[in-house]
């Protein structure tokens, strides 16, 4: 990719930016005449846009979400404001509503889907090719390139991440007089659906979205914005990366500096130094200030209240241990108990002195506070390139420490995503454990017996040929020895491959690799290992991470250090 093209002047993002404007979602196809919705036990025929939410409960019918009473009453509130007054009449309690046979219907259409014959799929994907090359792509000064989510959103129950206050709310559906289009002037405007008009089309070549739209329920703003793999998405990227790296250089004086503030005689000081020293130290997220009852409840270190850390002086054979237990971003629980230095602890007690549970630790400090002084510090510096930076100086130090040169790729790749767990328990990226784990975990079992099983018999075959050969010494025998040496050498690998797969699945039961592979780790060290090593890329990277990275790919040499 060349990167030193024209330098465009400050704040402008593009020249030129042309495209066919967002792909709508297929409009709503009624239910078959025999599928029906029953109340208290008989059929009742719905609106057209009554029914159509109708099939919204109905396809999550055996989801956890429809058993929980905020679901339900968000959703039923919502469903009554859109039903004609003569449904509202009858319609007045979910329990007497019988999804069922919807439900059943959207089962067996999937069902049918997946069955489908190799031709018919075949036909569907060249469709969906056809919408992807032309509406998934735009020119952007002179370059084909690739747009992210070139799609609406459809239309359905809001689900939200954890014990989301609005769950179940209606979800509407996306129409073009929602949409502002941002283009430039000269080039070919998209055309809205037939019988439609854009909210807006703007020409602002300071942002790099294509299409806006707010969305209903959080009122919060979507955008069309171009895929990972773009120009414009990696320089982005590559620039993140350089932020962190320029920390490395000054990170040491930060430290000292946060250190110092412990003792300062401003309360406002102290509490930066001590938020700071937890960001820096446990790759905490900063929490912003949040509305309250629109989200769920999560914070950051911020915006920590007292309930959620308890202290002690001593806890399992340590001294100054801080046990955090609260909700962090997506709802994820953040559990963890840390022996702190002794001045950070003595500050805790100070913060939390005459408070309530509910009342906020760090009530002299916001993001913003915080963020202006690491900006003093550093041109470029938030809370958030703490994370990005320890986390690829992690992986960085647990490659170096992790990685024997004599190992097989087998286990040069254990070694690798090992460093990558660190960065994840570092980052609290959880994942549920999944639910086809243990039935998985059990073929690989079986499959790893059965192998021993393998192994053990060859060695009584290599048994068996040497004594042969100690009997007639003559050539046939020996080559027989080396034969049967060579299997069992085979199987053996074989073998320790499976034992080092299980491993890894086990340890990666309930961590999620992906999120901080994607976000936190600059590439270049990924890259870098792979060169050093001779691990071909794709063992590590997908294609979608492969294309996003792909400027790293081109960039670093198995020498780089972050």
């Amino acid at each position: 990719m060349g990167w030193e093209e024209e330098k465009k002047e400050d704040g402008v993002k593009w020249m030129q930016l042309e495209h066919r404007g967002p792909y709508f979602v297929p409009p709503y196809e009624p239910l078959p005449k025999d599928v029906q919705f029953y109340y208290d036990g008989k059929p009742l025929k719905l609106s057209l846009a009554t029914e159509e939410i109708a099939t919204f409960y109905a396809k999550m019918l055996h989801h956890e979400y429809t058993t929980k009473e905020i679901f339900q009453n968000n959703f039923f509130h919502d469903w009554r404001k859109e039903m004609t007054s003569e449904e509202q009449e009858i319609i007045k309690d979910l329990d007497k509503c019988d999804f069922g046979e919807i439900h059943k219907y959207f089962v067996e259409k999937n069902e049918a889907r997946k069955g489908l014959p190799k031709e018919e799929k075949q036909k569907l994907k060249e469709e969906a090719d056809k919408i992807q090359e032309e509406y998934g792509y735009c020119i952007l000064d002179g370059h084909r390139e690739k747009i992210g989510n070139f799609k609406t959103e459809p239309p359905g129950l809001f689900r939200g991440r954890g014990e989301h206050p609005k769950m179940g709310m209606l979800k509407k559906r996306i129409m073009p007089e929602d949409v502002i289009i941002n283009c430039s002037k000269d080039s070919k405007i998209p055309e809205p659906p037939e019988g439609h008009k854009w909210k807006e089309v703007r020409f602002d070549n300071t942002v790099t979205w294509l299409a806006s739209w707010t969305e209903n329920i959080q009122n919060s703003l979507k955008y069309i914005m171009l895929n990972p793999s773009s120009k414009l998405k990696g320089e982005k990227d590559w620039e993140k990366y350089e932020v962190a790296r320029r920390l490395k250089d000054v990170v040491h004086t930060i430290r000292a500096q946060y250190r110092k503030d412990w003792k300062s005689k401003e309360i406002k000081k102290r509490q930066r130094a001590v938020a700071l020293y937890f960001i820096d130290k446990l790759a905490l997220r900063a929490g912003n200030e949040k509305e309250e009852g629109e989200t769920a409840d999560t914070v950051g270190c911020c915006s920590l209240r007292v309930e959620h850390i308890q202290l002690h002086p001593q806890l399992d054979g340590q001294e100054h241990v801080v046990e955090f237990d609260f909700l962090g971003k997506d709802s994820i629980r953040y559990y963890n108990k840390v022996s702190v230095e002794k001045l950070v602890f003595k500050n805790l007690q100070l913060f939390m002195k005459n408070k309530d549970p509910t009342e906020d630790l760090f009530d002299h400090l916001n993001t913003t506070f915080l963020n202006k002084h690491l900006q003093h510090l550093m041109d470029g510096l938030t809370a958030k390139v703490f994370r990005t930076y320890n986390a690829s100086i992690t992986l960085q130090e647990q490659l170096k420490a992790l990685t024997n040169p004599e190992d097989n790729i087998g286990g040069k790749i254990l070694s690798y995503n090992r460093a990558n767990r660190a960065v994840a328990i570092l980052c609290n990226h959880q994942r549920s454990i999944p639910k086809t784990f243990a039935k998985s975990m059990q073929v690989l079992q079986e499959k790893i017996d059965a192998k021993k099983k393998q192994v053990e018999e060859a060695q009584e075959e290599v048994k068996k040929a040497e004594d042969e050969f100690k009997d007639t010494k003559d050539a046939k025998a020996e080559l027989n020895v080396e034969k049967k040496k060579k299997l069992l050498k085979r199987l053996e690998e074989q073998l320790a491959k499976m034992n080092i797969q299980a491993t890894d699945k086990e340890e990666n039961k309930q961590i999620a690799l992906g999120t901080s592979k994607l976000n936190y780790l600059d590439p270049r060290i990924t890259v870098a290992w792979c060169k050093k090593f001779g691990i071909p890329i794709e063992r590590i990277y997908n294609k979608t991470q492969r294309e996003k990275f792909a400027w790293a790919i081109d960039m670093a040499g198995e020498d780089f250090e972050f």
